[in-house]
């Protein structure tokens, strides 16, 4: 397994050098989070082994199974929540993540806010963009991301770091990755958390700063435990 992980990193880390000389832009530019979630801490490890330092968790309680072990042998690893939080997890995320991908609502501000005074630590932060306005789907949505972007820098000042979002599965991601990558330049923000597996390419040819893989590094993913 270890071999098997070790090797597929190598592979990604092969395909985002290439992306990132056709769209003329440096290797450092984009970093790599390995989406661990459902995985077991063994498969975290093992590409931990590999040199890989940044990874996604979308569950809170999964991802404190796993990390603060870890943490002891690997200080500099970095954790991202990148799902869908809910409001009754943000004190827990806010003690464990070092950046939540997915502010997507005022509520979920608020939560955060409560969280930070109890966990005494503010995790960077991505506003979520439901870029499809599909509504099974976390994420603002589109007509309403730049006021909530704007109250949210408002509230949490330079910890909003970017903007994240997740392109409906049977559309063409390219003009989703677009119409983000305009939207955080509208509001100059740096970090762009975009493109997955099947299309993180063209996510680096559209700016992304942030890659989100998981499948193509771990394998299928094994059921998630109730």
């Amino acid at each position: 397994m270890s071999d098997l992980i070790a090797q597929n990193l190598a592979t990604i880390r092969h395909r985002i050098a290439q992306a990132c000389e056709k769209a003329g832009r440096a290797e450092t530019d984009v970093s790599l989070v390995a989406v661990s979630k459902f995985h077991p801490i063994e498969s975290v490890e093992a590409a931990l082994k590999a040199g890989q330092r940044l990874f996604g968790e979308n569950r809170v309680q999964e991802a404190a199974s796993k990390f603060p072990e870890l943490r002891k042998s690997f200080p500099d690893l970095r954790l991202h929540i990148i799902g869908g939080l809910q409001t009754n997890k943000a004190t827990d995320a806010c003690q464990i993540a070092d950046m939540i991908e997915s502010l997507d609502r005022p509520s979920l501000s608020d939560a955060i806010e409560k969280g930070v005074q109890k966990a005494g630590r503010l995790p960077e932060l991505l506003v979520q963009v439901n870029t499809g306005d599909e509504p099974q789907k976390s994420g603002v949505p589109r007509e309403e991301a730049d006021a909530f972007i704007e109250a949210s820098l408002e509230r949490f000042g330079a910890k909003i770091r970017g903007l994240m979002c997740i392109p409906p599965e049977d559309e063409d991601p390219a003009p989703h990755f677009r119409l983000l990558r305009d939207m955080s330049e509208r509001h100059g923000l740096p970090v762009l958390s975009m493109g997955m597996s099947a299309d993180f390419e063209t996510a680096i040819a559209e700016n992304a700063t942030l890659v989100r893989v998981g499948t193509a590094i771990f394998g299928a993913r094994p059921a998630p435990q109730s």
